[in-house]
């Protein structure tokens, strides 16, 4: 019988390696959108692409900040692993159900600590 929470450890391990995948290759995009736009700014009002460039840049940059919020979170929560206390509501102290790790493996909150606190 597999161990619910090293089943866990091991998901959050996926995890974390399956975020820094994904924000290597929205660095590398935002890279190269960068070198596409060039040196001077883009005229985006009186170049046709300008605007798809700038709402590229904008939606490459908001998919990279929240991607950085999800790797501080599995960061977070690798810590809470290592010292023993994932799992453990970091508000309240009680456990956090195992269903609630299952969804949200970064979760440091129980369900009701999190509806207090906004998320």
């Amino acid at each position: 019988m597999v161990n619910p929470q090293a089943d866990l450890g091991i998901r959050l391990r996926e995890l974390h390696t399956a975020t820094r995948t994904r924000a290597r290759a929205l660095d590398a995009a935002i890279a190269q959108l960068r070198r596409d736009r060039g040196a001077d700014v883009a005229d985006d009002e009186h170049d046709p692409e300008g605007v798809t460039l700038s709402a590229e840049w904008a939606h490459l940059a908001g998919l990279r900040r929240a991607v950085a919020q999800e790797l501080a979170d599995l960061d977070e929560a690798g810590s809470r692993w290592d010292a023993g206390a994932y799992g453990v509501c970091v508000d309240c102290g009680r456990g956090i159900p195992i269903e609630r790790l299952r969804a949200r493996p970064a979760a440091a909150r129980c369900v009701s600590c999190a509806e207090k606190a906004g998320g």
